[in-house]
């Protein structure tokens, strides 16, 4: 299973940040075939963990442990560059699993060992893409958390690196394997909702401490860990542990609201109309209230306008909007036609706000107004031998494991973490330049108009 060669961080990384195209497999010395192992029904599916964070401890972990007797997958190696999170790590999966694991210090030495065919990753966001690229170039197939890249150059390199070794991506797009959200898809292909023509998304919390760990700030050391390492293409800075641990709230670590949040959201816009991105995009927002020094905005919001490029009469608006100041709101996914309203939040489809006869006969038309009904359930999932694993979760990470044995694209392919990218990258692009925004398919770029 193993490739014949490594490929070398140290050359990937300067390939990756000089923004040149990845070395392709013929140049290496081995086809996309040879990276390609059939998996017999009894071979065990060895993992590494990339990256002990929070999200793999409370979700991750569990749901993955939720299929792995079943399916014969089994974790045996972790690496994280923070020498604490390696012990913790250890420590945890021990007690949960009963299983004791190998330390690597950073990926190169989780590459060397020869037994490795997959890993889940889940570090910091802007380091997805690189890290995820490194793996299947190393001959891994790939759990990777969203966003999946925060730069256009980083989305090409790891697009790339998938479609020339053929390995298994799954990006952590979790709905796409939920069944109320399959049953919205079905039912809005099925033409009886009729054109989207309205997407209305919150994502909205009063948290001042979302996404910051003071304590360990105050605990983390510059010597336990590899700044220089951590930093990757980003540019090279002073050690900031803020930056290091609460990285969602500084740009260029994270996108904060779009790449955390708008990335689910606007994904299933992606994967119900097979649009890839929208035509244009405008925003605005800013820290209006919790000026801790982050750089990334407590409040956004962003309108987009999707549809063919080549009609401008037809189409929609989606209007998404998120604030770390007050909770109302909460999360809402609402999809309306000129029928009525598809409420995700619910699973409910209503007639609300449909074209009543009253309002019809006023132009000789005919009423036009949704059959109410209610959408599958939210995600169930056997988790018996894990009770806070989340459904959701866990049904997505059921089928990457399945892909990783048959070889089919999972549901959230790298295509659809590309396309979530574009649109958080022109979201953001259009946050900072307060310009309206919009994407060359032919060059493959963003433009600011």
């Amino acid at each position: 299973m193993v490739p014949k060669k490594e490929f070398p961080r140290r050359t990937f990384i300067k390939q990756a940040s000089l923004g040149a195209s990845l070395v392709g497999l013929s140049a290496m010395g081995f086809s996309a075939k040879s990276y390609a192992r059939i998996l017999g029904a009894n071979d065990r599916v060895s993992v590494g963990v990339i990256g002990f964070s929070n999200r793999f401890m409370s979700t991750l972990f569990p749901s993955f442990m939720d299929h792995a007797k079943k399916l014969n997958f089994e974790l045996i190696a972790v690496s994280d560059i923070w020498n604490r999170r390696r012990d913790e790590a250890e420590a945890f999966i021990k007690t949960k699993a009963g299983i004791s694991i190998a330390k690597c210090r950073n990926n190169d030495e989780l590459y060397q060992k020869k037994n490795i065919d997959a890993v889940i990753i889940s570090t910091a966001d802007f380091q997805h893409a690189l890290m995820a690229a490194e793996a299947v170039r190393n001959g891994k197939d790939v759990y990777v958390e969203k966003p999946m890249a925060e730069t256009l150059a980083d989305a090409k390199v790891l697009l790339q690196a998938v479609t020339e070794t053929g390995k298994i991506l799954q990006v952590g797009s979790q709905r796409r394997s939920a069944p109320n959200y399959i049953a919205a898809n079905e039912y809005i292909r099925s033409g009886k909702f009729g054109d989207i023509k309205m997407v209305e998304m919150t994502w909205n919390v009063n948290q001042p401490g979302r996404w910051r760990l003071p304590q360990l700030i105050k605990e983390i050391r510059e010597h336990d860990t590899d700044w220089n390492r951590f930093l990757m293409n980003r540019p090279k800075v002073a050690w900031d542990p803020r930056k290091y641990l609460e990285f969602r709230l500084f740009w260029p670590y994270s996108s904060g609201i779009f790449g955390q949040w708008m990335s689910h959201q606007i994904d299933t816009v992606h994967w119900f109309t097979d649009l890839q991105h929208p035509r244009s995009v405008a925003a605005n927002g800013g820290i209006y209230l919790w000026n801790d020094g982050r750089t990334n905005a407590d409040t956004v919001t962003a309108v987009m306008d999707y549809g063919p490029a080549n009609d401008k009469n037809q189409g929609f608006q989606v209007l998404y909007s998120s604030r770390f100041t007050n909770s109302a709101g909460s999360i809402k996914e609402l999809y309306y036609s000129n029928a009525g309203m598809l409420n995700l939040d619910t699973n409910q489809v209503t007639a609300e706000g449909g074209l009543t006869a009253k309002m019809a006969a006023e132009m000789n038309m005919k009423a036009n107004l949704l059959e109410p009904f209610t959408l599958a359930h939210a995600a169930k999932a056997e988790t018996a031998a894990n009770a806070g694993s989340d459904p959701m979760t866990s049904l997505h990470m059921l089928n990457w494991m399945e892909c990783v044995r048959s070889r089919e694209t999972p549901n959230a392919s790298v295509k659809a973490g590309y396309n979530h990218s574009i649109t958080n990258i022109m979201a953001r692009t259009a946050l900072e330049t307060g310009k309206r925004v919009s994407f060359d398919d032919i060059k493959q770029e963003v433009v600011i108009s």
